[in-house]
């Protein structure tokens, strides 16, 4: 679907620090308005909290499904970014399993909860879908499936160490996934959170559960 004052994007957005700077405001301004009043909002109202011009909106995105995709990725980079990435990376290098996976387990779920646009824009993706499709894949993108490819190869090396045995790893990283992020995600869906004592204790139990079923026996059952 295109909306009715689209422009043609721009074939090269603007570049060097005063374009990424209205860049910067652009996302900020639309994921505010996006979050507060969905698709609805105008491209010129985004201008106008960004502080730029309606062109320079268009210039950058080149249209207002492009905008709203954008301001989505862009917020769902930040709290799974780089300290993420490392926490899963520090497991290929752990003596202690538990100890590693339980630290990566806080940091992966400390960043769904730490910033709440991560749930907000969630319910947002999903009021919106019917009409962009697109927006699924952008989740999915920004979240659990940005850091498949590290969880993957993580578990790869302890599979290939001799430290696991996981003989499925795309069912061992979605149920990784149910153990510790789903029931933030579904809470949230719903406008409840998991307080930090329960958060603490389904940290403790999934990473338990998952290594308990992953950790080969002496006996080579």
């Amino acid at each position: 679907m295109t909306s009715s004052n689209a422009v043609p994007p721009a074939k090269q957005p603007p570049t060097g620090p005063r374009a990424e700077a209205k860049r910067r405001a652009i996302v900020e301004a639309a994921r505010e308005l996006f979050l507060r009043e969905g698709f609805e909002v105008s491209v010129d109202a985004v201008a106008t909290a960004a502080g730029v011009s309606k062109v320079t909106v268009y210039n950058h995105f080149g249209s207002k499904e492009a905008l709203f995709i954008g301001a989505v990725k862009d917020s769902l980079d930040g709290p799974l970014g780089d300290s993420l990435e490392q926490a899963i990376e520090h497991l290929t290098h752990a003596d202690d399993l538990r100890e590693a996976f339980t630290a990566t387990a806080r940091a992966w779920v400390h960043a769904i909860r730490a910033n709440p646009d991560v749930l907000n824009l969630r319910n947002v993706v999903a009021r919106e879908l019917h009409r962009f499709p697109e927006l699924g894949s952008v989740w999915q993108d920004a979240g659990p499936e940005r850091h498949h490819p590290v969880v993957a190869g993580a578990l790869q090396h302890l599979v290939d160490e001799g430290r696991l045995d996981v003989p499925d790893i795309e069912v061992a990283i979605l149920q990784l996934y149910a153990l510790l992020l789903y029931p933030h995600l579904v809470f949230g869906a719903y406008g409840t959170t998991i307080d930090d004592g329960l958060t603490d204790r389904l940290i403790a139990s999934g990473v338990d559960m998952f290594l308990r079923h992953y950790t080969p026996r002496p006996d080579g059952r």
